[in-house]
């Protein structure tokens, strides 16, 4: 037998022998909703680094949770990684996570951008902000959530759908912070002063402030941000003309959720999953949620160079743990329906 052929065959050997916590940090399945191409980079980073390498399966959340249910106890996925902590809380609630102990995460993720039982966390924060027509709208004539429910913007205000995951949200912490009574009748007056019926996603929110067909709109920072640093010439023209507020500064600050990721209870590759987590909170991780996909850090040490972001300067965000944002979401929903926001 050929002396290459024989080593060869001997170290495959012992590699399917090899003791079963080392074998497992060569592989991670992972479970993505996050649908960039900028997160490609992320995870070939990750296997430079570490030399793990990442299998990914992509689909919308509420598939991507079926599926995990569906596998049950035989389910290959190590790792969930999603948006809005709205989704992560619904996966949370149907046991589909494990804690983990990490001083690596605990001393680097904030404790408002993380579960209270370490059952996931949060890596990259976005506010949802208003948008507004620079032609229109007067400098300091709108900087609060509430304000959207005045009469002077009766059909101004641009808005998805209230049973979207961000507007779910957004609700959830008008719910914490003004009760259900007041945040249902705050609800119901924005509806009154919506100026079409809701539709789109937050992009097309924008593009319908830029276009007149309305002063207002309610938003995601990083569409805003993408916008903002975008060649072409029809962006450019859009980026001219809507600017952004960051609400409550001088009360509870401006509503933020987060992306983030956790164990899945069944991971065949525990080892890896951990270490794929500490990684998405190190620096070098943390910039490339920023740079790549216009998000902030969630690590505040880490410094933003998103010109779009920066742009924006510091602002002071609302502490509110997000996990209430999940914990509130079947209200915001009954609160949605009943003031038919569509």
């Amino acid at each position: 037998m050929n002396r290459r052929l024989t080593v060869s065959a001997v170290a495959l050997a012992c590699a399917l022998t090899a003791a079963p916590g080392l074998a497992q940090d060569k592989v991670l399945n992972l479970y993505s909703s996050r649908h960039y191409q900028t997160d490609e980079a992320l995870y070939a980073n990750f296997t430079k680094l570490t030399g793990i390498k990442i299998n990914r399966i992509e689909a919308g959340e509420d598939a991507l949770i079926e599926r995990i249910r569906n596998e049950g106890a035989r389910s290959p996925a190590d790792v969930l990684i999603t948006v809005d902590a709205g989704r992560l809380w619904r996966a949370d609630q149907l046991g589909l996570f494990q804690p983990v102990k990490s001083a690596v995460l605990d001393s680097r993720i904030p404790a408002s951008f993380r579960d209270p039982s370490g059952d996931w966390f949060g890596f990259s924060m976005r506010a949802r902000v208003i948008a507004y027509d620079k032609s229109k709208v007067k400098a300091g004539e709108i900087t609060t959530y509430e304000q959207l429910a005045d009469p002077r913007w009766k059909g101004k205000i641009c808005s998805r759908s209230g049973s979207h995951i961000y507007n779910l949200s957004l609700m959830g912490a008008m719910i914490d912070h003004l009760g259900e009574a007041k945040a249902e009748d705050w609800a119901r007056a924005v509806k009154s002063n919506l100026a079409r019926d809701p539709k789109g996603g937050d992009t097309d929110q924008i593009k319908g402030v830029a276009a007149g067909e309305c002063e207002l709109a309610i938003t995601n920072t990083y569409y805003w941000a993408r916008i903002q640093r975008s060649d072409s010439p029809g962006d450019k023209v859009i980026a001219e003309r809507v600017g952004l507020i960051l609400p409550n500064q001088s009360s509870w600050g401006t509503h933020v959720n987060i992306s983030g990721a956790g164990v899945l209870k069944n991971a065949p590759h525990r080892d890896a999953a951990v270490r794929f987590l500490e990684y998405l909170a190190s620096d070098e991780a943390q910039r490339y949620f920023a740079d790549g996909n216009n998000e902030w850090p969630t690590v505040a040490t880490v410094q933003v160079l998103n010109p779009a972001l920066a742009g924006l300067g510091q602002f002071k965000y609302d502490p509110l743990n997000v996990a209430v944002l999940g914990r509130n979401q079947p209200a915001s929903q009954k609160l949605y329906d009943r003031v038919a926001w569509k």
